[in-house]
């Protein structure tokens, strides 16, 4: 079931859907580096470098700081940066799947801009937060790559196991769903991480997430999905 859910996502991510979604969270993305590092260079030049006139040594490092900074800084919010931004096109993914896999079922409802805003910045500051709890575990302790794994796997599928979900039913019953099955969303959730783990190609995470939990949704509430479909 999950192999099947994840070989079906894998197969997908280069099709132009799921590239658009990536392409599109990738560039706001970028655009919102180049923002944040224009806008320290302005409050830089108009109030830091004048305050310093005379030291250019100084204002010499400051600025390749900055650049530097900037530079480590996407590289490491990279992934979950573009994560809240996929967020907002998740959707696109799973009428997507729907379409091709599921045409004759009942179609997802989209989730409200609000709601999808709200679990995107959530589940990205999760995931910043539970990855530095494991590098600092892993520091100090060597336990980061289980703390990693275990942690993201439980987030991830949670997150997204409700994502697919909350397109056909009610939040509680999205939580009682994934409750039934929460070994199983764990397990996706592990495969979801590993992908995660992986440096440039984690950018592609949330498309190929969206659309395993899809199909895994599918796969666990066929019955459900059937009696709502022919209104039972």
């Amino acid at each position: 079931m999950i192999y099947e859910a994840a070989a079906k996502s894998t197969k997908e991510i280069l099709k132009p859907k799921f590239r658009s979604v990536v392409w599109k969270s990738l560039g706001l993305t970028v655009l919102l580096f180049f923002g944040m590092w224009l806008g320290l260079q302005m409050l830089a030049t108009n109030y830091l470098f004048p305050f310093l006139e005379g030291w250019t040594w100084i204002t010499s490092i400051i600025a390749w700081v900055l650049g530097v900074g900037v530079i480590l800084g996407a590289g490491f919010l990279l992934a979950p940066t573009s994560a809240i931004f996929a967020g907002l096109f998740l959707d696109e993914v799973a009428d997507y799947v729907e379409e091709v896999h599921y045409p004759d079922q009942r179609k997802g409802t989209h989730m409200p801009l609000g709601d999808s805003i709200t679990l995107a910045i959530k589940f990205t500051l999760l995931v910043i937060f539970t990855n530095l709890v494991a590098l600092m575990l892993f520091l100090f302790a060597g336990l980061g790559v289980i703390v990693f794994f275990v942690a993201n796997g439980y987030l991830l599928g949670r997150e997204y196991f409700q994502f697919a979900a909350r397109r056909y039913r009610p939040e509680k019953e999205a939580h009682a769903l994934r409750r039934k099955h929460w070994g199983t969303v764990f397990i996706g959730g592990m495969v979801i991480a590993g992908l995660m783990a992986i440096p440039i190609l984690n950018i592609l995470t949330p498309v190929f997430a969206a659309g395993m939990m899809v199909h895994l949704h599918k796969s666990l509430a066929p019955e459900e999905e059937m009696a709502h479909q022919f209104g039972r």
